[in-house]
């Protein structure tokens, strides 16, 4: 996890733009402050269901219950391990997308939401960071479209060092290529949606996979 830290003036902007496809990845962890109520319900009222966990210093029921009623998705007491927080937020972003479970599979993939590299074939396919991002974006709409935008957005989001766009088709190309040449069948899996974006998915209902090239 990589943090961008944010202050006061963060809710003194406009906070629609955060609506923008793509940026509902983005977890806020927003530390218990005498403003924390009304911080949440701006960005509920926003439009924005980002997940928003607090984070406070002493467990306080009272105050807990009226964050998660305010909208908050978790009040966890510190201190907090890196990786149980990054579950916490890995969990609410899959259920808010539709997945109860830990993965989903998809003919001979099987994708993890947990940061795992997915498996093919019951083989591993290791995957870099950033390809993990670009294809976490792919797994949480699987079957679904998901436009080149969204991913940029998810993957780059907030940061300050923001490569051309042409950057998301080079990490689908290399994405898609080791899945190809990993999966029994040669099928990528990842399919061009042309003028719309990609859709991580089998070539028909009935799993009937045909080897197609990467692009």
């Amino acid at each position: 996890m990589v943090p961008i830290e944010i202050g006061p003036q963060f809710f003194r902007g406009d906070l629609r733009v955060l609506n923008r496809a793509g940026h509902e990845t983005h977890a806020f962890l927003l530390v218990a402050n005498p403003d924390l109520i009304a911080q949440i319900l701006q960005l509920r009222r926003s439009g924005i269901s980002n997940p928003i966990l607090v984070l406070r210093a002493a467990r306080d029921a009272d105050n807990a219950a009226q964050a998660l009623d305010a909208g908050a998705d978790d009040d966890i007491v510190m201190p907090i391990r890196a990786v149980e927080l990054k579950a916490r937020i890995n969990a609410v972003l899959r259920r808010a997308h539709g997945h109860a479970a830990d993965s989903i599979t998809i003919g001979e993939v099987t994708a993890f939401f947990d940061g795992r590299d997915p498996e093919v074939g019951g083989h591993r396919v290791k995957l870099s960071r950033r390809e993990h991002k670009v294809f976490q974006q792919l797994v949480l709409n699987a079957r679904k479209v998901t436009s080149k935008a969204a991913i940029y957005d998810a993957v780059y989001g907030m940061s300050d060092d923001q490569p051309f766009d042409k950057v998301i088709d080079v990490y689908i190309c290399k994405i898609r290529k080791k899945i190809g040449q990993a999966a029994p069948s040669g099928y990528p899996y990842i399919e061009t949606v042309h003028g719309r974006g990609y859709k991580f998915d089998t070539s028909e209902p009935d799993h009937g996979l045909r080897p197609v090239a990467a692009e």
